[in-house]
């Protein structure tokens, strides 16, 4: 039996909490004419390092402290926000999770993203990485007391039933496309795992690849189904869709997040997203794929503490 490391309940509230849940939602912003000499003494006084650039209720830009400063070396403070602004401006949702955030962090860099409902497009909160630091550990603090809590009172689910052999399985349906409901089913298997009193460990495994599965049906395909088979040995995940296809699937498990920050290895990401993830989390992986026909995932989570020695 090999050591297997564990996946942090840090990692675990990355895929299970949403954005809105850590934005700041007290946004402030300027308009484009505003004159840049104004800038210094907002972000001075609001002690923030940048702002963005609305126009009506559409966001336009956003203007940062690294602006202003190039501003003022260029000796050029009459000019206006409008002048000196990011343009090409990436938005982050309020419903999206957490993950996907840490993800568009690392992929451009920035220091913060705009944050808008997905419902009306209007602006409704902001994002940086401190935000996102900061509400983990209070999250963590929170939830401590109440998880050990759980440890001692949750109920084992197959010791109760009298039987040679006990198999459970639940099926969840998934929407393509309906990102408001993204991450419903994965959400729903892991209260479900809870109730049967899975080790708080497997399901943290089994809830990570399943969101990450979850997620490929919403963003490529139409519709597609989640079935879950629990016995006292293992949990067997199915997920099937009528999608696109994966053309090269030894291609599609390349690890995508190889040069990953500083701040998001801290967080417990490093090499690998997506179906890597998945393939990190299980004991065992199956992949089939055909072109314009859709793909048929499944991955098997042993209950009896072998196998994985790795973390995500």
């Amino acid at each position: 039996m090999t050591q297997q490391k564990e996946i942090t309940r840090v990692q675990e509230l990355i895929y299970e909490m949403k954005v809105e849940q850590v934005m700041v939602k007290d946004v402030i912003t300027v308009e484009p004419d505003t004159p840049m000499s104004d800038l210094r003494s907002l972000l001075r006084d609001k002690r923030i390092s940048g702002v963005p650039v609305v126009e009506g209720d559409r966001v336009v830009g956003l203007v940062s402290i690294e602006d202003f400063i190039k501003t003022l070396s260029d000796g050029n403070m009459n000019c206006l926000v409008k002048d000196q602004m990011t343009k090409n401006v990436k938005i982050i949702y309020n419903t999206d999770r957490l993950v996907h955030a840490v993800r568009e962090f690392d992929r451009w860099g920035f220091g913060r993203f705009p944050v808008l409902d997905r419902k009306s497009r209007k602006l409704v909160g902001i994002i940086t990485k401190g935000n996102i630091i900061q509400r983990l550990l209070n999250k963590l603090e929170i939830d401590y007391h109440a998880e050990e809590t759980q440890r001692f009172q949750t109920s084992h689910f197959f010791e109760s039933i009298i039987t040679d052999k006990a198999k459970l399985t639940l099926q969840y349906d998934i929407i393509g496309k309906d990102f408001n409901r993204a991450g419903e089913a994965s959400s729903n298997l892991k209260k479900s795992l809870k109730t049967m009193g899975i080790p708080q460990q497997i399901i943290r495994r089994v809830a990570i690849a399943t969101y990450e599965a979850e997620m490929n049906v919403v963003i490529y395909a139409d519709s597609g189904s989640l079935t879950v088979r629990v016995t006292q040995e293992s949990i067997v995940v199915e997920v099937v869709d009528s999608g696109p296809g994966i053309e090269d699937i030894n291609k599609a498990l390349e690890p995508g997040f190889s040069t990953a920050d500083d701040w998001i290895r801290d967080l417990g990401f490093g090499a690998g997203m997506g179906l890597n993830n998945i393939q990190k989390c299980a004991d065992e992986m199956n992949l089939e794929s055909t072109v314009q026909k859709g793909t048929d995932l499944e991955f098997i989570v042993n209950l009896n503490g072998e196998g994985k020695d790795e973390t995500i």
